[in-house]
Protein backbone atom coordinates (compact mmCIF):
# COMPACT_ATOMS: atom_id res chain seq x y z
CA UNK A 1 0.00 0.00 0.00
CA UNK A 2 1.25 3.92 -0.98
CA UNK A 3 0.49 6.69 1.78
CA UNK A 4 2.34 9.82 2.32
CA UNK A 5 3.60 11.12 5.88
CA UNK A 6 1.49 14.52 7.37
CA UNK A 7 4.57 16.38 5.58
CA UNK A 8 3.69 15.15 2.47
CA UNK A 9 6.72 12.22 1.97
CA UNK A 10 5.44 9.25 0.48
CA UNK A 11 5.78 5.98 1.74
CA UNK A 12 5.20 2.37 0.80
CA UNK A 13 3.61 -0.12 3.27
CA UNK A 14 4.34 -4.00 2.48
CA UNK A 15 2.48 -6.41 4.17
CA UNK A 16 3.71 -9.61 5.53
CA UNK A 17 1.87 -11.10 8.27
CA UNK A 18 -1.37 -10.46 10.40
CA UNK A 19 -0.46 -10.38 13.87
CA UNK A 20 -3.80 -8.73 15.08
CA UNK A 21 -6.31 -7.70 13.27
CA UNK A 22 -5.28 -4.96 13.51
CA UNK A 23 -1.41 -5.06 13.84
CA UNK A 24 0.96 -6.40 10.80
CA UNK A 25 4.67 -7.28 10.46
CA UNK A 26 5.86 -5.06 6.82
CA UNK A 27 8.44 -4.08 5.57
CA UNK A 28 8.25 0.15 5.29
CA UNK A 29 10.07 2.26 2.72
CA UNK A 30 11.85 4.60 3.52
CA UNK A 31 12.18 3.15 7.00
CA UNK A 32 15.40 5.20 8.15
CA UNK A 33 12.93 8.03 7.83
CA UNK A 34 10.08 6.49 10.30
CA UNK A 35 10.94 6.25 13.95
CA UNK A 36 8.54 4.40 16.29
CA UNK A 37 5.19 6.45 16.56
CA UNK A 38 5.85 7.51 12.90
CA UNK A 39 1.66 8.36 11.18
CA UNK A 40 1.25 7.67 7.94
CA UNK A 41 -2.06 8.74 5.75
CA UNK A 42 -3.68 6.07 3.42
CA UNK A 43 -6.04 7.05 1.17
CA UNK A 44 -8.91 8.73 3.04
CA UNK A 45 -9.45 5.94 5.90
CA UNK A 46 -6.55 4.46 6.73
CA UNK A 47 -4.23 5.49 8.93
CA UNK A 48 -0.59 3.12 9.84
CA UNK A 49 1.25 4.21 12.84
CA UNK A 50 4.47 2.62 13.34
CA UNK A 51 4.50 0.90 16.48
CA UNK A 52 7.85 -1.32 16.47
CA UNK A 53 11.38 -0.90 14.28
CA UNK A 54 12.57 -4.57 14.45
CA UNK A 55 15.48 -6.29 12.85
CA UNK A 56 14.05 -7.07 9.57
CA UNK A 57 10.54 -5.16 9.66
CA UNK A 58 8.39 -3.30 11.68
CA UNK A 59 5.35 -3.37 13.69
CA UNK A 60 2.17 -1.67 11.88
CA UNK A 61 -0.91 -0.28 13.67
CA UNK A 62 -3.50 0.37 11.47
CA UNK A 63 -6.79 2.38 12.66
CA UNK A 64 -9.95 2.41 10.30
CA UNK A 65 -13.46 2.20 11.09
CA UNK A 66 -13.92 -0.27 8.43
CA UNK A 67 -12.60 -3.92 8.30
CA UNK A 68 -9.39 -3.68 7.44
CA UNK A 69 -8.96 -6.48 5.55
CA UNK A 70 -11.38 -4.88 3.18
CA UNK A 71 -9.98 -1.55 3.07
CA UNK A 72 -6.56 -3.42 2.41
CA UNK A 73 -7.93 -5.07 -0.90
CA UNK A 74 -9.39 -1.97 -1.87
CA UNK A 75 -6.40 0.27 -1.52
CA UNK A 76 -3.67 -2.12 -1.31
CA UNK A 77 -1.36 -3.33 -5.19
CA UNK A 78 -0.35 -6.67 -6.02
CA UNK A 79 3.06 -6.98 -4.76
CA UNK A 80 4.90 -7.66 -7.65
CA UNK A 81 9.11 -8.61 -7.73
CA UNK A 82 11.49 -6.45 -9.02
CA UNK A 83 12.48 -7.50 -12.14
CA UNK A 84 8.77 -7.12 -13.25
CA UNK A 85 9.52 -3.22 -14.23
CA UNK A 86 5.77 -2.07 -14.41
CA UNK A 87 3.06 -0.68 -11.75
CA UNK A 88 0.97 -3.13 -10.99
CA UNK A 89 -2.76 -3.69 -12.33
CA UNK A 90 -5.81 -4.72 -11.92
CA UNK A 91 -5.46 -8.35 -13.62
CA UNK A 92 -2.45 -9.07 -11.44
CA UNK A 93 -4.65 -10.23 -9.16
CA UNK A 94 -5.35 -13.13 -10.88
CA UNK A 95 -2.61 -13.37 -13.39
CA UNK A 96 0.33 -13.39 -10.36
CA UNK A 97 -2.00 -15.73 -8.50
CA UNK A 98 -1.90 -20.36 -8.82
CA UNK A 99 -5.69 -21.51 -10.22
CA UNK A 100 -5.63 -23.20 -6.89
CA UNK A 101 -4.96 -21.04 -3.90
CA UNK A 102 -7.63 -19.95 -0.98
CA UNK A 103 -5.95 -19.23 2.37
CA UNK A 104 -4.61 -15.71 2.03
CA UNK A 105 -1.32 -14.91 3.63
CA UNK A 106 1.60 -15.14 1.24
CA UNK A 107 3.15 -12.23 0.26
CA UNK A 108 4.28 -13.60 -3.46
CA UNK A 109 3.40 -15.86 -5.58
CA UNK A 110 4.45 -19.41 -5.37
CA UNK A 111 5.46 -19.42 -9.41
CA UNK A 112 6.03 -23.00 -10.19
CA UNK A 113 2.07 -23.27 -9.73
CA UNK A 114 1.69 -20.56 -12.05
CA UNK A 115 1.91 -23.11 -15.04
CA UNK A 116 -0.97 -25.05 -13.87
CA UNK A 117 -4.78 -24.43 -15.53
CA UNK A 118 -7.71 -25.81 -14.06
CA UNK A 119 -8.30 -27.00 -17.40
CA UNK A 120 -4.44 -29.05 -17.14
CA UNK A 121 -5.62 -30.50 -13.91
CA UNK A 122 -8.44 -31.87 -14.99
CA UNK A 123 -6.22 -33.55 -17.64
CA UNK A 124 -3.57 -34.81 -15.16
CA UNK A 125 -7.06 -36.57 -13.30
CA UNK A 126 -8.02 -38.20 -16.49
CA UNK A 127 -4.54 -39.83 -17.18
CA UNK A 128 -4.55 -40.81 -13.01
CA UNK A 129 -2.26 -38.25 -11.49
CA UNK A 130 -3.31 -37.70 -8.22
CA UNK A 131 -2.58 -34.00 -6.65
CA UNK A 132 -2.96 -32.46 -2.94
CA UNK A 133 -2.66 -29.65 -1.16
CA UNK A 134 -0.27 -28.14 1.24
CA UNK A 135 0.35 -24.68 2.70
CA UNK A 136 3.30 -22.40 3.16
CA UNK A 137 2.50 -18.77 3.71
CA UNK A 138 5.18 -17.40 1.58
CA UNK A 139 7.18 -14.76 3.35
CA UNK A 140 10.84 -13.27 3.74
CA UNK A 141 12.09 -16.13 4.24
CA UNK A 142 12.11 -17.52 0.78
CA UNK A 143 12.88 -14.47 -1.05
CA UNK A 144 15.31 -13.19 0.91
CA UNK A 145 19.07 -13.87 -0.62
CA UNK A 146 21.99 -15.55 1.10
CA UNK A 147 24.64 -12.69 1.69
CA UNK A 148 27.04 -15.03 4.15
CA UNK A 149 30.04 -16.40 3.55
CA UNK A 150 29.24 -19.65 4.31
CA UNK A 151 25.37 -20.68 3.02
CA UNK A 152 25.40 -22.59 6.82
CA UNK A 153 25.64 -19.62 8.22
CA UNK A 154 22.54 -17.77 6.45
CA UNK A 155 19.38 -17.31 9.01
CA UNK A 156 16.61 -18.96 7.22
CA UNK A 157 13.30 -16.72 8.20
CA UNK A 158 9.94 -18.96 9.66
CA UNK A 159 7.12 -19.19 7.79
CA UNK A 160 4.05 -20.23 8.59
CA UNK A 161 3.18 -23.85 6.76
CA UNK A 162 0.42 -27.01 7.17
CA UNK A 163 -0.38 -30.26 5.99
CA UNK A 164 -3.83 -32.05 6.24
CA UNK A 165 -4.54 -35.46 7.44
CA UNK A 166 -5.30 -36.17 4.15
CA UNK A 167 -2.68 -34.92 2.16
CA UNK A 168 -0.01 -37.01 4.50
CA UNK A 169 -2.38 -40.09 4.08
CA UNK A 170 -2.44 -40.15 0.34
CA UNK A 171 1.61 -39.14 0.23
CA UNK A 172 2.51 -41.83 2.62
CA UNK A 173 0.32 -44.34 0.48
CA UNK A 174 2.26 -43.00 -2.36
CA UNK A 175 5.08 -43.68 -0.88
CA UNK A 176 4.61 -47.69 0.09
CA UNK A 177 3.17 -48.36 -2.99
CA UNK A 178 6.64 -46.79 -5.00
CA UNK A 179 4.36 -44.32 -6.71
CA UNK A 180 6.31 -40.84 -7.40
CA UNK A 181 5.56 -37.91 -5.52
CA UNK A 182 6.28 -34.82 -7.23
CA UNK A 183 6.40 -31.51 -5.47
CA UNK A 184 5.09 -28.33 -7.59
CA UNK A 185 7.58 -25.66 -6.69
CA UNK A 186 10.02 -25.36 -3.78
CA UNK A 187 7.50 -24.03 -1.11
CA UNK A 188 5.41 -27.52 -1.79
CA UNK A 189 9.24 -29.02 -1.16
CA UNK A 190 9.64 -27.23 1.53
CA UNK A 191 6.20 -27.92 3.56
CA UNK A 192 6.43 -31.58 2.64
CA UNK A 193 10.13 -31.58 4.38
CA UNK A 194 8.95 -29.86 7.38
CA UNK A 195 6.59 -32.54 8.05
CA UNK A 196 8.72 -35.49 7.09
CA UNK A 197 9.97 -38.14 9.93
CA UNK A 198 11.68 -40.73 8.96
CA UNK A 199 10.44 -40.86 5.73
CA UNK A 200 7.17 -40.84 6.61
CA UNK A 201 4.56 -37.44 5.93
CA UNK A 202 3.15 -36.20 9.22
CA UNK A 203 0.09 -33.63 9.41
CA UNK A 204 -0.04 -30.55 11.64
CA UNK A 205 0.95 -26.88 10.99
CA UNK A 206 4.11 -25.20 12.45
CA UNK A 207 6.27 -22.39 11.83
CA UNK A 208 9.39 -23.58 9.61
CA UNK A 209 12.77 -22.21 9.45
CA UNK A 210 13.93 -25.16 7.35
CA UNK A 211 16.98 -24.15 5.25
CA UNK A 212 17.81 -26.98 2.41
CA UNK A 213 20.74 -27.17 0.49
CA UNK A 214 23.70 -29.34 -1.20
CA UNK A 215 24.54 -31.66 1.54
CA UNK A 216 20.98 -31.96 2.97
CA UNK A 217 18.99 -34.99 2.46
CA UNK A 218 14.96 -34.70 1.17
CA UNK A 219 13.07 -37.72 2.23
CA UNK A 220 9.34 -36.98 0.72
CA UNK A 221 10.00 -36.03 -2.71
CA UNK A 222 10.90 -37.88 -6.07
CA UNK A 223 10.47 -35.03 -8.75
CA UNK A 224 10.21 -31.59 -8.58
CA UNK A 225 8.50 -29.02 -11.09
CA UNK A 226 10.23 -26.02 -10.77
CA UNK A 227 10.92 -22.10 -11.97
CA UNK A 228 14.62 -21.36 -13.05
CA UNK A 229 15.66 -19.32 -9.52
CA UNK A 230 17.34 -16.02 -8.65
CA UNK A 231 21.43 -16.32 -8.56
CA UNK A 232 22.39 -16.72 -4.84
CA UNK A 233 18.46 -17.86 -3.43
CA UNK A 234 17.50 -20.11 -1.23
CA UNK A 235 15.02 -21.48 -3.60
CA UNK A 236 17.87 -22.22 -5.81
CA UNK A 237 20.41 -23.97 -3.26
CA UNK A 238 17.13 -25.89 -2.71
CA UNK A 239 17.16 -27.70 -6.18
CA UNK A 240 20.58 -28.33 -5.42
CA UNK A 241 19.77 -30.41 -2.74
CA UNK A 242 17.54 -32.29 -4.63
CA UNK A 243 19.15 -32.80 -8.24
CA UNK A 244 22.37 -31.97 -7.13
CA UNK A 245 24.79 -28.97 -7.68
CA UNK A 246 26.58 -30.09 -10.55
CA UNK A 247 23.29 -31.06 -12.54
CA UNK A 248 21.44 -28.33 -11.22
CA UNK A 249 24.41 -25.46 -12.87
CA UNK A 250 24.35 -27.67 -16.32
CA UNK A 251 20.85 -26.95 -16.59
CA UNK A 252 21.21 -23.34 -15.43
CA UNK A 253 24.20 -23.23 -17.99
CA UNK A 254 21.86 -24.65 -20.82
CA UNK A 255 18.90 -22.40 -19.44
CA UNK A 256 21.12 -19.51 -19.94
CA UNK A 257 22.65 -20.26 -23.57
CA UNK A 258 19.34 -21.11 -24.75
CA UNK A 259 17.96 -17.79 -23.69
CA UNK A 260 14.71 -19.17 -21.03
CA UNK A 261 12.96 -16.82 -19.06
CA UNK A 262 13.75 -16.89 -15.55
CA UNK A 263 11.56 -15.78 -12.25
CA UNK A 264 8.27 -15.62 -11.79
CA UNK A 265 6.44 -16.19 -15.37
CA UNK A 266 10.10 -17.74 -16.70
CA UNK A 267 10.10 -21.39 -18.00
CA UNK A 268 10.08 -24.26 -15.76
CA UNK A 269 12.09 -27.64 -15.54
CA UNK A 270 10.75 -31.24 -14.48
CA UNK A 271 13.49 -32.72 -12.15
CA UNK A 272 13.26 -36.38 -12.06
Amino acid sequence: MFGHKPTGGKVEIFLLQEVSPLLWRCLVRPGRRLPPGSEIIIGENLLAIIKEKREQDCLVEFITDQPLLEVIETLGKMPLPPYIRRDAIAEDKTNYQTVYAETPGSVAAPTAGLHFTKSMLKLLKTRGVLTCDVLLQVGLGTFRPVKTNDIRDHIMHSEFCAVSPETAEMVNLAKREKRRVIAVGTTSTRTLESFAVEGKLTSGEKWTDLFLYPGKQLQMIDGLLTNFHMPGSTLLMLVSAFAGYKYTIAAYREAVEQQYRFFSYGDAMLIL
